[in-house]
Parts: structure tokens; C-alpha cells; sequence
């Protein structure tokens, strides 16, 4: 982490630390020191390639506010010298940080020709609890390796530690979630000081798209500035490129380069290498059994990968790798079974799997080789603690398809894909339990993630909330052509969904985008329905599981009957929170649908504009329908493996 200049020395000689003469207050030609360098450095992100800006209101960062209003203005209404930016307002701090994280997601989504490198968003806020609000998408942020820049406003250092209104000590405050964090003293207007706050902004935008480490991720600038925080009529700086600093990128490849046509990998091929203590060889009885399991982000690598050599593809929703003919839908259910699991050798391991506790189970196996693929970062996924070898690309012989696999080892796994999808059918187009609402059978979890599948076509844009919703869709989803599926997994966690899901629409303006939640992240997030009359309209359809708390917990250790006494209140959380009472509040369109004979038609019309379609779900039945489906899939993947099948 870097530290930025701090403020002089009081022992120093006192003609240091006098501002020049040309920043002279009440000067009408000389704008304030403050409002002058909030201006540079718009500027500056502008010319380094940020193009998005989120703002959450304040006093302190007004010099900013400003600075953004005006490089927001049509082109013919734009001050001389100001950039152009696109700017979004919020009034939370905390939607403000999953919307800019949103955009930066979406963006590297943005053109015809496969994921780019994400850009980088700026999100500003004022000074006090509005920095600590961030910090959830910060978090987010760092995990996932987006490049958010956080530009958040403070007292000058000699307020601080006076117990002046709204300072606390914010340097630092994102400890090691950041990949860089500068604490920028107040602007005085002294010679050179816009070519030093350039130099800080080169180097911050560097940091947080990796340019020179590809482990892209947050930035934190830390902006102190001093009265007076309101522009007059002074024109804006001439853009200058003094100090600005435009890093070249490390030449690695956006995704592992074994698996991308004319790149040669230079890395060990480890079927040369000899078997790690624990993993005995299996080179003398023949190709290996091996899957492919692609985590969030592996991207079609991971699909080419199988496909190359025929091995089964274990791909989570947010893959990007979920389609063909090697994908298996229901692996998580298959993976208990000793044809199949049991038989599995080795394992290749891209993008982070973080989704079912069957593929860690397998991943933490000592007679299972896992090869983890890990292009960028200092890090990377293994929280086993048993990879035997972390690679920055994908083997030669591997990505030439010179690997292989074991006679039948595929068609096997696609077998008993098959049986298991057919018994996964026959109890979703059952009523759950027998039971029907007035109009027609009433919807399932699992159920209303193939519907939701089913209506995503491979154009569109699907955000997944975490929880029940994604762990529903890696069970069902079936694609020839998936959809561009987003989710936050670098922390899993529910916070800001809704915010995402904005930001990703207000980024891919031309496909349609639909975001899958259930009812407690979409509560936790209510308020990233608030969108402000000067804020630009998305096309969102955001389709709510409601199943009156939290049902992910059900299938777990804490659903099990014998703790039912504190589940419902410690667990579950019933809410009962009437969601078209909220949908009025916020302007929303709201949809209810308690049974599936209305939930196609609501999905198949998302219309303009945002709109929630809330679909009634029961959670009561969710242990039992969970057992019951893996026993009889089970049943039904060993009678179509046995012998003579």
C-alpha cells in the first residue's frame, strides 16, 4: 500500500508551508485551490479511460460535484476544457459503490468480440460514515478483481483529530482490500502541484486496472480539501498532460492463452511432471479421468478446454463456460456416485468455484490432482489447500486436445446427466407436494429457475442474486447458447444486488438484462430501486423469489428438523413485507405471480423501464423435495449406468 504526502511538518521553517501568492482568495480570475484540483483531476481520470462517474451527494466533495456536473453537460453546453464523463447520481453511498462495481462488471461485456479487460468507475463521496459505506463494494471489488477507484472527500489534516463535524480517520479505512490507497493533502495552488495530483491519478487508474500486475481491483484517494468548495465564474484549467502517465498494459492474455488460436503457452506440462506424494500416477493405466470445473469468471475457455478433450465441464452459472455438449447440468447431484466422482482423477480448475460443497469435496480429495489455471493476480483459488499445481495457462497438450480420455468416460457422465434431467423435469412439472393455487400449480424454487432460464436468451444479460437463486439456476439451467450470466461472487454476499443489476443495464443499454433474486436480497437492496428524476431510465426486469425469508439456510445443517425451534426467527427470517407496497413507493411496475401458469407470460413481456415480478414461492417443502430429488436421481443415474442399461 502507498501513502501519499502528509502535511508538513510543524517544526519546519514556516515559509514551507505558505501557499503562493497566486492562489490569493477572493481572486476572481484564480478559481479556489480546491475547486481547481477537483477539476484537474476530472480531467485526468477522463484522459486515462474512465468514462462512467458515481456520486453520492455532500458538502465536503462539492469541489468535485461541480467538476462532474459540468463534464456532464451536453457537448454544446460543456465548459472549455472539461471532459465529457457520464455521470450517475445516488443518494446511498452504498448503492453508489455496487453501481459503479455494476458498470465496471458489465463493460468489459460491451462489445461483439468476447470479454475485454473491465474499465475502470469512479465513485465519489463525501467525507464520515459515507466512506464506510463503500466498503462493502470495495470488498466486492477486491475479490472479484474489478477496478473501482473510490474518491472520497475529507477535512484537511489540520481538522483532523479535533472532533470536527463528520471527520474520522478514513486513510486507511479499507486496509488491505485496495490496491492502492494515497491520503492527498488539501490543494494550495502552489507551482506543480497539478502535475503532482496527475502523477497520483496516473498511478491510481495504473493500480486499479493492473496494468503492471494483472491483478486488477479498488483504489483508494483520499481528497482533503479546504473552504472555499463553490466555483465561480473562472474558466476551467487547459487540459495538460503534464505528469499524466498512461501505463502500458503487461502483455498477458485476457484469458488463459493456451486455449487462444497462434499463442504458444510457456509453461511446464505437468503430464511430464511425476505424481505428488498422496497422488499416485495413473500415466500406466491411461488417460486419467479428469473434469473440468469452471468457477465464476472462467469464461469459454474453460468450455474449449473440455471440448478439446472430451471431459465432462462442471460450470457454474457465472462461468461464462456453461454451453455444449460437455456441460453437465446437474453435476453437483452426480458427483456422489463412484462411476462417476468416485472414478474422477484429476481436476482442472479455472475461474473461482464457489457454489456447492460436492465440487469442494471433490477439489479437497488427497487421490485427486487439481491443476488450478490462474492467469492474473497474487492469488489464487484453492481453499482445499490441495491444488498440486497453480498455472498461469493451460497446458500444450491440454489445449491441443492431446490429453483425452478414458473410453466412455464422457458419454458416461452425459448418460447419467440425461436420467438425472429427466427425473429434475418430472417433479418441476408436477405441483409441489400435491399442491395448486386457485389457478394452476404452485411454483417451486427450482421450478422458477428454469423458467427464468428457459426465458434468458443467448443475447441476453442475466444477473444472478447469491443464496438460493444461483445454487437454484446451477441446478437447472440447460443452454446451447448461454446467456451472459453476472453474479457477485468475489464475496458472495447479498449486499447491493439490485444496485449491480442497474448498473450493468445503464452499461449494456442494448440487451436486455433481467436480474434473479430472492426476497431478502432484494429487501437488503430495496433502496437501489431510487433512481432521481435526473437519472437516466434502464430497461431492468428484476424477478423476485419470494418465499418469506431466507430458504437457503433450509437444505443446510440449521434446516434440519430437530433445530426447527430457532430456525424460523434466527434463520429464516420472515419478513412479511408487502413487495407491491414498496414497487408504489419507488415508482416501480410490480408483477405478483403465485403459480406457473402466470409466470411465463411475466417473464416473456419485461416491457420498459424497471420492473420487479414478484413470484410467491414456498419454502415449507424445500428440505423434503431436496432429498427426495437425490435419492431418486441417484436411483435413476445407477439404473442407467448399470450394465446392459
Amino acid at each position: 500500500m502507498m501513502t501519499g504526502v502528509t502535511p508538513d511538518d510543524p517544526s519546519a521553517p514556516r515559509r514551507r508551508r505558505r501557499a503562493p501568492a497566486a492562489a490569493t482568495p477572493g481572486d476572481p480570475a484564480v478559481p479556489a485551490p480546491a475547486v481547481a484540483a477537483a477539476r484537474v483531476l476530472v480531467q485526468a481520470l477522463a484522459a486515462l479511460g474512465v468514462r462512467d462517474v458515481v456520486l453520492a451527494p455532500g458538502s465536503r466533495s462539492a469541489p468535485l460535484a461541480y467538476a462532474l456536473a459540468d463534464a456532464a453537460r451536453p457537448d454544446d453546453e460543456r465548459p472549455a476544457g472539461a471532459p465529457a464523463l457520464r455521470l450517475h447520481v445516488r443518494i446511498d453511498e452504498r448503492d453508489a459503490g455496487f453501481l459503479a462495481l455494476g458498470l465496471s462488471k458489465a463493460s468489459a461485456h460491451v462489445g461483439d468480440r468476447g470479454p475485454v479487460p473491465a474499465r475502470p468507475v469512479a465513485v465519489v463521496t463525501t467525507s464520515g460514515t459515507a466512506v464506510a459505506n463503500l466498503h462493502p463494494a470495495v470488498l466486492e471489488a477486491h475479490h472479484a478483481g474489478l477496478p473501482l477507484v473510490v474518491l472520497t472527500a475529507d477535512r484537511p489534516h489540520e481538522l483532523r483529530g479535533t472532533g470536527a463535524n463528520q471527520t474520522t480517520e478514513q486513510v486507511g479505512i479499507f486496509g488491505a482490500a485496495v490496491r492502492l490507497a494515497v491520503d492527498v493533502p488539501a490543494p494550495v495552488g502552489r507551482p506543480g502541484e497539478d502535475r503532482d495530483l496527475r502523477r497520483t491519478v496516473s498511478r491510481a487508474v495504473a493500480a486499479a486496472t493492473g496494468a503492471r500486475t494483472q491483478d486488477p481491483g479498488p483504489v483508494h484517494l483520499d481528497l482533503a480539501f479546504r473552504d472555499p468548495l463553490v466555483p465561480g465564474d473562472e474558466p476551467w484549467p487547459a487540459p495538460s498532460d503534464a505528469g499524466l502517465t498512461h501505463v502500458a498494459a503487461r502483455a498477458l492474455p485476457a484469458e488463459p492463452a493456451g486455449l487462444l488460436t497462434g499463442t504458444v503457452p510457456v509453461v511446464v506440462d505437468v503430464l511430464d511432471q511425476p505424481a505428488d506424494a498422496g497422488r499416485p500416477s495413473r500415466r500406466a493405466r491411461g488417460p486419467v479421468p479428469t473434469v473440468v470445473v469452471a468457477g465464476d469468471g472462467a469464461g469459454p475457455a474453460a468450455t474449449r478446454l473440455a471440448e478439446a478433450n472430451g471431459w465432462p465441464l462442471l460450470a457454474e452459472p457465472s462461468s461464462g463456460a456453461r454451453q455444449g455438449p460437455t456441460a453437465i447440468g446437474a453435476y453437483r447431484l452426480l458427483l456422489a456416485d463412484e462411476r462417476l466422482g468416485g472414478r474422477t482423477g484429476r481436476v482442472v480448475v479455472l475461474g473461482r468455484p464457489t457454489l456447492t460443497r460436492p465440487v469442494q469435496a471433490l477439489l479437497a480429495r488427497p487421490d485427486v490432482d487439481v491443476l488450478v489455471v490462474a492467469p492474473r493476480g497474487a492469488d489464487w483459488p484453492d481453499a482445499a489447500r490441495n491444488a498440486s499445481q497453480v498455472l498461469l495457462d493451460v497446458p500444450a497438450r491440454m489445449r491441443q486436445g492431446r490429453v483425452g480420455a478414458p473410453a466412455g468416460w464422457l458419454d458416461a457422465w452425459r448418460t447419467a446427466d440425461a436420467a438425472a434431467q429427466d427425473v429434475l423435469a418430472g417433479a418441476l412439472d408436477a405441483p409441489e407436494d400435491g399442491r395448486r393455487s386457485r389457478s394452476g400449480p404452485r411454483v417451486s424454487g427450482w421450478a422458477l429457475a428454469r423458467a427464468v432460464a428457459r426465458a434468458s436468451a443467448p443475447d441476453d444479460v442475466l444477473v444472478v442474486g447469491s443464496s438460493s437463486p444461483v445454487r437454484d439456476l446451477d441446478l437447472v439451467a440447460r443452454w446451447d447458447l448461454a446467456p451472459l450470466v453476472l453474479a457477485n461472487r468475489g464475496l458472495a454476499g447479498i449486499d447491493g444486488t439490485v444496485a449491480t443489476a442497474t448498473g450493468v443495464a445503464l452499461a449494456l443499454p442494448r440487451r436486455r438484462v433481467r436480474a434473479y433474486l430472492g426476497d431478502l436480497t432484494f429487501l437488503h437492496d430495496v433502496g437501489g430501486l431510487l433512481r432521481g428524476p435526473a437519472e437516466p431510465a434502464v430497461d431492468l426486469q428484476i424477478v423476485v423469489a419470494n418465499d418469506d425469508g431466507g430458504s437457503v439456510f433450509t437444505t443446510l445443517e440449521h434446516g434440519a428438523p430437530e433445530r426447527a425451534d430457532v430456525f424460523e426467527r434466527v434463520f429464516a427470517t420472515p419478513h412479511g413485507v408487502d413487495v407491491a407496497a414498496l414497487c408504489a413507493a419507488y415508482g416501480v411496475r410490480h408483477t405478483r405471480v403465485v403459480d406457473t401458469d402466470g409466470l411465463l407470460p411475466a417473464l416473456a413481456s419485461p416491457g420498459t423501464g424497471t420492473s420487479v415480478v414478484e413470484v410467491r414461492v414456498d419454502r415449507t417443502q424445500r428440505r423434503n423435495l431436496a432429498e427426495r430429488l437425490a435419492a431418486e436421481v441417484a436411483a435413476a443415474v445407477d439404473k442407467a449406468l448399470s450394465p446392459g442399461a
